[in-house]
């Protein structure tokens, strides 16, 4: 049912994200968001309770802060920070995640778009990218992510990321073929078959999601990718900054996972 679909990656190929921007396949990532099933999307709620509580205490030191949070979802982090005594500024580019945060937090300036192109205001004590989003980005548009957060911290604000190690997106991109079933899910409303390949490419790893509806036969193929970046390669996305310091995670525990904390001080 694939023949005019599957094909190999081209090396090479422009980069690729799956389109959270799109209205309805934002619409089904929300609901990935909200379900405690899994942390697929976001965290289970007392996953975040505990990264939250190490980023006032660690990070903060318990003094108020304006916060911007870069792919902010559905505002799981700003409104516990705000609840705290923070100023927060969401950022994201999906529309069901945003409606959603400005529903149930009206006090939190969250906004529409692409932390690539918008305006990230000035003057924040501290800025976060996590769960891995920056290697979704190519690495011009990662440095340029970077350079924007720089500019719009005061001097001494910190910039967190959470990362993949070189290592976990190597092995990812190793990967061997995988396929699932769904009633409904991410790629769609009905019922579907996903097929995934994998592969590493130079430095970074392709993924491409083959999806087929059952009822009505319709054939979609997705393709993300995600960069590696070794630790000097990370210091060297963060040259501007005046101190770069690595943590295990984002409660400072070496939980084996496939994410680490990077925090750079400008």
């Amino acid at each position: 049912m694939f023949t005019h679909l599957i094909h190999r990656p081209r090396t090479g190929a422009a980069w690729q994200k799956i389109p959270w921007h799109d209205p309805e396949f934002s619409r089904r990532m929300l609901a990935e968001h909200l379900t405690q099933a899994h942390d697929m999307a976001s965290r289970r709620q007392t996953i975040i309770d505990q990264q939250v509580a190490w980023i006032q205490r660690k990070l903060l030191r318990d003094q108020p802060s304006h916060i911007l949070d870069l792919g902010c979802g559905p505002g799981f982090y700003t409104s516990r920070l705000t609840a705290l005594g923070h100023t927060c500024r969401g950022l994201d580019i999906s529309p069901a995640s945003i409606a959603y945060a400005r529903e149930q937090h009206p006090e939190i300036e969250y906004v529409l778009g692409d932390v690539r192109t918008l305006d990230y205001g000035s003057d924040y004590d501290f800025a976060a990218m996590i769960f891995g989003e920056l290697n979704a980005f190519a690495p011009d548009e990662a440095k340029h992510i970077i350079a924007k957060a720089h500019a719009a911290l005061k001097p001494g604000g910190q910039l967190l990321l959470e990362v993949h190690p070189y290592a976990v997106v190597h092995r990812l991109g190793q990967g061997a073929p995988s396929w699932y079933t769904a009633e409904q899910g991410l790629f769609a409303d009905e019922p579907y078959l996903c097929l995934t390949e994998a592969s590493f490419e130079q430095d970074h790893a392709v993924f491409q999601h083959y999806v087929y509806a059952a009822e009505s036969g319709a054939q979609s193929l997705y393709t993300s990718m995600l960069q590696a970046y070794t630790d000097d390669e990370y210091r060297h996305l963060l040259c501007t900054f005046s101190r770069i310091m690595f943590y295990p995670s984002l409660t400072g525990d070496a939980d084996g996972g496939n994410l680490f904390v990077i925090v750079a001080e400008k």
